[in-house]
């Protein structure tokens, strides 16, 4: 196991997607964001089933960087409960793994 996580977040637009990796990647709190436009979700919230468009946010950060990183979503996000669900990389390219580390470290 490596110490970085891929983190999935999403968003109901294609501008808070911008807006909320643009502001990560310049506070250095992820070193990428991949934005996939287009996905549809379907979820139960508050009683009931709701189907949407949403946009899914594909970061990539250490682990030492997650609570700031959940924070940060937190404060820049329009949801009420904001998807903020992170999985370890079990592994990777070696200077791909070192590069995310080291775009976050200059804080």
């Amino acid at each position: 196991m490596t110490n970085v996580l891929v983190v999935f977040v999403t968003v109901g637009n294609g501008d808070e997607a911008f807006t909320i990796s643009r502001t990560l990647v310049e506070e250095k709190l992820v070193a990428c964001v991949n934005i996939v436009p287009q996905i549809r979700s379907i979820y139960w919230w508050k009683e009931e089933i709701c189907d949407d468009q949403e946009v899914l946010l594909v970061m990539k950060t250490p682990t030492t960087m997650f609570d700031s990183l959940q924070n940060r979503v937190r404060e820049l996000h329009s949801y009420e409960v904001p998807e903020i669900v992170a999985l370890p990389v079990e592994k990777g390219l070696p200077d791909y793994l070192n590069w995310v580390v080291e775009s976050t470290s200059q804080r």
